[in-house]
This record gives C-alpha cells, sequence and structure tokens, in this order.
C-alpha cells in the first residue's frame, strides 16, 4: 500500500536545483513524506533509493541520516538506470509483503552536480572521461538513447509531425496542471524553489517543428520533442496491509509490478512488454486503467509503445509528463508513482493507475495500482 507520496520541483541541469547535490534533494523529501506518516513514522525500517549518476556509495543510507531518520534506519540504493526510481519502489513492495511496517522508497539524480568519471589510463596514457556507463555489451549493441529514439520511431513510422504535436500537448497539459495547482500538494520545495522548471507555454508544435534534427540530418527526434536532463527526487511510503489498516489513511493498493528484458538496440521500448505482463498479473486491461502515466525520454518512442499496445496516445499522461516536467534519470520513475497518486488519491481521478517506464540497456518496468480508503 502507498501510503504516501511527494517529489521535488524538477528543476533543469544547472539551473534552478544547480548546487543541490543528490542527497540535497533526497533529503527534505525524505523527511517530508516521514512527516507525513505522524506517529507511524516510528515504524520506518529501511529507506530504497534509485540513483544513476551520483556520487556513489549508499546514497540512501546518507540521504536518510542527512533526513534525520534514525540511525538504526538502513538504506539501500539501487541502479537500473532510468528505471531505477520504479524499481527502489518494486523492492519496497516485495519487503512490504514479507515484513510488517513502512519502507520509504523512491529515487533521486542530481546532473548538475554529479561527479566526472574516467577509465584508468592505459600505461603513459592519459584518463580518458566517459558520460555514461555502458548499457549493454559493445557486441550486442550499446546506443545511447537519442539515436535509438530516432531508430524506434522510424520502425514504427512515426512522423517528425506527430512528435512534436505530442511534445507541445505535454507541455500544455502540464502548463495547465501547473495554473491550476495540480502539483502544489506533491511537491516539497528544495532551496527555496517550489515549481517544477520546463514546462513552457510557448511550446507549440509550429515552433518545435523549427528545430533540427539532434542525431542525425535524416533524424525525426530534436531537442524539442526529447526530454531534458534535469534535477529532482521523489518518495513514496510504502506499507504492509496491516499498517494501513491501522493508519486509516487513503492509499493506491499495489495489484502488480512486472519487469522486463528488450533488444538493447531498441530500449524504448521496454515499456511493452512490462505493461503487458504487469497488468495480466493484476487480472486487468488498459481499458481498465483510469490514469496511464509513461515516462515521456520521446516522444517518439512513447507513440511508437502506444501503437504497440494499441494504446490512444490521448490518455497518456494527462497532466503531462517527461517532456514538460523533465526526466531526473534515477527519480523519475517515482515521480510517475507521485503522479499516479496525485491524481488517483488527491483528485479522485478513478480507480486504477498504471505507470511504466523504459531503460537503457532495453528494459522496462510497470506497476499497476488501485486507489483505496
Amino acid at each position: 500500500m502507498i501510503v504516501q507520496a511527494l517529489r521535488t520541483p524538477i528543476g533543469t541541469a544547472g539551473m534552478s536545483l544547480g548546487s543541490a547535490s543528490a542527497a540535497d534533494l533526497a533529503a527534505p523529501v525524505i523527511d517530508a513524506v516521514a512527516a507525513g506518516l505522524g506517529e507511524h513514522a516510528a515504524a520506518v525500517r529501511e529507506v530504497v533509493l534509485g540513483n544513476c549518476m551520483g556520487p556513489g556509495g549508499n546514497l540512501a543510507r546518507v540521504a536518510a541520516l542527512q533526513a534525520g531518520l534514525p540511525v538504526t534506519v538502513p538504506g539501500l540504493t539501487v541502479d537500473r538506470q532510468c528505471g531505477s526510481g520504479l524499481a527502489a519502489i518494486v523492492q519496497a513492495a516485495s519487503t512490504a509483503r514479507d515484513e510488517a511496517g513502512l519502507v520509504l522508497a523512491g529515487g533521486v539524480e542530481s546532473p548538475s552536480t554529479a561527479p566526472w568519471r574516467c577509465w584508468p589510463p592505459a600505461p603513459g596514457g592519459e584518463p580518458t572521461r566517459y558520460t555514461r556507463a555502458p548499457f549493454a555489451p559493445a557486441e550486442t549493441g550499446d546506443p545511447d538513447m537519442g539515436p535509438a529514439a530516432d531508430a524506434l520511431a522510424a520502425d514504427f513510422a512515426v512522423s517528425r509531425a506527430r512528435q512534436d504535436d505530442y511534445a507541445a500537448r505535454s507541455h500544455a497539459r502540464a502548463v495547465a496542471t501547473q495554473r491550476a495547482g495540480g502539483f502544489t500538494a506533491e511537491i516539497v520545495p528544495v532551496a527555496g524553489v517550489d515549481r517544477d522548471e520546463r514546462p513552457r507555454e510557448r511550446f507549440t508544435a509550429e515552433r518545435l517543428a523549427r528545430l533540427r534534427p539532434a542525431f542525425g540530418a535524416g533524424g525525426t527526434v530534436t531537442a524539442g520533442n526529447s526530454c531534458g536532463i534535469n534535477d529532482g527526487a521523489a518518495v513514496v511510503a510504502v506499507a504492509d496491509a496491516g499498517s494501513h489498516r491501522r493508519m486509516g489513511v487513503p492509499a493506491l493498493r499495489i495489484l502488480a509490478t512486472a519487469t522486463a528484458g528488450v533488444d538493447p538496440n531498441r530500449p524504448g521500448l521496454g515499456i511493452v512488454p512490462a505493461t503487458r505482463t504487469a497488468l495480466g498479473r493484476a487480472g486487468l486491461t488498459l481499458d481498465d486503467m483510469d490514469v496511464i502515466e509513461f515516462n515521456e525520454a520521446f516522444a517518439g518512442q512513447v507513440l511508437a509503445c502506444c501503437t504497440a499496445l494499441h494504446l490512444d496516445p490521448e490518455r497518456v499522461c494527462p497532466e503531462g509528463g517527461a517532456l514538460a516536467l523533465g526526466h531526473p534519470w534515477g527519480a523519475s520513475g517515482a515521480v510517475l508513482v507521485v503522479r499516479l497518486f496525485t491524481q488517483l488519491l488527491r483528485g479522485g481521478g478513478g480507480r486504477y493507475g498504471l505507470a511504466a517506464i523504459a531503460v537503457g540497456g532495453g528494459q522496462g518496468v510497470a506497476l499497476v495500482v488501485e486507489a483505496c480508503a
């Protein structure tokens, strides 16, 4: 049972949250979630955080201590690349099924403060900086996400115009939600920032159409129909059913989760098998879902997944997604769950929800929830 869900504002790397480390982002959200549990915070027995590019070590432990949790609460940091935040929640759900109590789970990313990493030099050589770890062995195929998104859009004949239209709609929805205060209840201010930085009112399809392809002259993926590089954190509190009954608060029941693998050369398709498996385990279909949150890494990628799933793209991210809000890698999967919590519980937007995210290296993670008292 997910009984609390909060996040930081999402900032553009190097901008509003640029001076905050990963622990600086995660700690205030952990603290706020724990505070929202009231007397039940004493039942928190672990913190699990996803992270991709942080300083290394056990970031979850550092952030938990920085948040002021008791030293008796251990921490675990997980890395499933872009799926890390959702994978942390899946791990927390597994723990809650076996043991009574609460687990705080989510993810965090601070590209602004991520350390520079280098391969050891060859004898007589110099260290060589690398910007990301390998997603897959080179002989299997290890494309960067942008070129892979271009290839996926081509595979599914997703036109440039459709991608720009989708991206413009994501921004328009996020701007409308922001103006209506739809994000306010889920955001924990950090470093004086209390609103998402990226949504743009003027990102119309006509304006986006002027941008050049980002990954080759023949491509359709641009900076405008892709997510940004972003800082942010998100944390939820996961309780076993007995603890939830004692708390007596509205919650999201986790009905099913799934993690799947696909061809590393088409990593964006990971959403598809993960979604199918999670829905099958829940005994539900896409038609049953009231809110669907896919991580919008690239418009073409989301549209390709919708085609494969026979899903109307209009149903995805009804209040705007990562194209508008941003994609703080290790946190993004957890942000999806915070968005479900707000729309299904705070906003009374229905009964069932689905969150799914694709992962570099060819993986996908999905989670199906039900709103309940």
